[in-house]
């Protein structure tokens, strides 16, 4: 359900990738894009980590029509980037119903579900063996 705060409607959509978890909300706008209070720029260095982020928007063509604000926390960039676009793509179906089939098509409704494999006695890490030796 879209909030009203100061006559500007606002969609809400939350993401998640490994142990990242973003909170995303669009509001009617130019594009910008803010992270945890800074610039997508100011956020993530490399420019893939950036197109990541904005891949619902421009396969919605909505880059200029909304500003996203996002808080995220958990994990790394990469993991981060994931979450924004997961809550991205959330928020865009709450705004306009009819983006569903090209987002769903796209893969950006899924959640990955891949997440660290855990650490099992008698071994080092998650698979790695101690080193054998016969004698």
């Amino acid at each position: 359900m879209p909030k009203t705060n100061k006559e500007k409607i606002m969609f809400y959509g939350t993401g998640r990738r490994k142990s990242s978890i973003a909170r995303v909300r669009l509001v009617e706008g130019t594009g910008v894009i803010t992270i945890n209070g800074k610039s997508i720029d100011e956020y993530f260095g490399l420019e893939t980590l950036k197109v990541i982020v904005r891949q619902p928007l421009t396969v919605t063509n909505s880059l200029s029509k909304y500003d996203v604000i996002c808080k995220v926390v958990g994990g790394g960039y990469t993991g981060q980037a994931g979450a924004i676009r997961h809550g991205i793509a959330r928020a865009l179906i709450e705004a306009n119903s009819e983006y569903r089939p090209e987002l769903k098509a796209n893969g950006f409704l899924t959640r990955d579900p891949r997440m660290k494999e855990r650490k099992k006695y008698g071994l080092k890490k998650a698979r790695k063996a101690p080193q054998f030796s016969k004698r």
